[in-house]
């Protein structure tokens, strides 16, 4: 069984795009996606520095044609699919929910809407690495921070103020051997993105939903929905609220997943999966010089 998993934002690097578009049409593709939703994808996937494709308003729409671009390369056809994070809104294109361009037109809106939310207090996210999720969370509570990603595999992120994130690089919580501060402008999936929910409903409402053709696991609480209004709603609210790939990775035990391919930039959710599901076959797109390899384990893999 295999399940085709999209990262969120801090998966981008420079350049990244590049060789993607070499791919017959793809270049096309994101040149419609690109005067759809205003914004030059190919420039900020091929010629922009780190610092610029940061801008949450940029990153979020680069990842999802990214994710969709190498999807459509690999023309798997996966039992199961699921995002982390803005990941999400990729997976629901995938799993049918909404069209390609809707979906970029719905996390343009997104993006902007938490980068705005973002510019009111200066805020960020850092990752922690090793410790016990009972020890670390109640430390992060402690120092107002919120544990914004439970990522299983030993990571937790906290979001919060410049200030909270400054306290936790000088006060970690027992156990954790590591923190890292993420390449994000914002506390992602905190109080402090309120506003750009209230925005994002409002865009929700102007999509054409379908429910989905295969199996979408949710961020929210790892569950299953095969409802296309419920996987709106829950893409609406999430940017407020934590990410838990911890419970989806359950899910894809419980499922009985046994390969996972992540979409283009991957490593990160393959990095995830490498320590939390031993057993279960990965491979991450980085380029199209791995789509070879990466049909060969969907053909494995696949059901029939």
């Amino acid at each position: 069984m295999l399940v085709l998993v999209a990262p969120g934002q801090g998966a981008q690097t420079p350049g990244f795009l590049t060789p993607w578009l070499e791919l017959p049409g793809a270049a096309d593709r994101i040149a419609g996606w690109s005067d759809a939703i205003g914004l030059d994808l190919a420039h900020y996937g091929t010629k922009a520095d780190a610092d610029e494709i940061r801008d949450t308003a940029v990153a979020q729409p680069l990842l999802v044609a990214a994710g969709l671009l190498s999807a459509a390369a690999l023309d798997a056809s996966p039992t199961v699919v699921a995002g982390h994070s803005v990941g999400e809104i990729t997976a629901a294109a995938l799993a049918g929910v909404i069209e390609d361009d809707a979906a970029l037109r719905f996390v343009r809106t997104r993006g902007l809407g938490m980068a705005e939310a973002a510019a009111v207090t200066e805020t960020g996210m850092a990752a922690l690495l090793g410790g016990d999720p009972e020890v670390t969370v109640p430390h992060l509570e402690k120092l107002g921070l919120t544990p914004a990603n439970v990522n299983g595999g030993g990571q937790i992120v906290a979001a919060g103020t410049a200030g909270q994130i400054a306290a936790l690089a000088e006060d970690m919580p027992e156990g954790v051997r590591r923190v890292v501060q993420l390449k994000v402008a914002g506390a992602f999936h905190t109080h402090h993105m309120a506003p750009a929910v209230e925005r994002l409903r409002e865009a929700a409402t102007t999509l054409t939903v379908a429910d989905p053709k295969v199996t979408y696991v949710s961020n929210a609480d790892g569950k299953t929905v095969a409802d296309g209004a419920e996987v709106i709603s829950r893409l609406v609210g999430q940017v407020a609220n934590p990410v838990r790939w911890d419970l989806c990775m359950e899910t894809f035990k419980e499922l009985g997943v046994t390969a996972l391919v992540e979409v283009a930039p991957g490593g990160t959710l393959v990095g995830l999966a490498k320590r939390a599901l031993p057993g279960v076959k990965t491979l991450a797109l980085k380029t199209p010089d791995d789509l070879e390899a990466a049909r060969a384990l969907v053909s494995e893999h696949a059901d029939a």
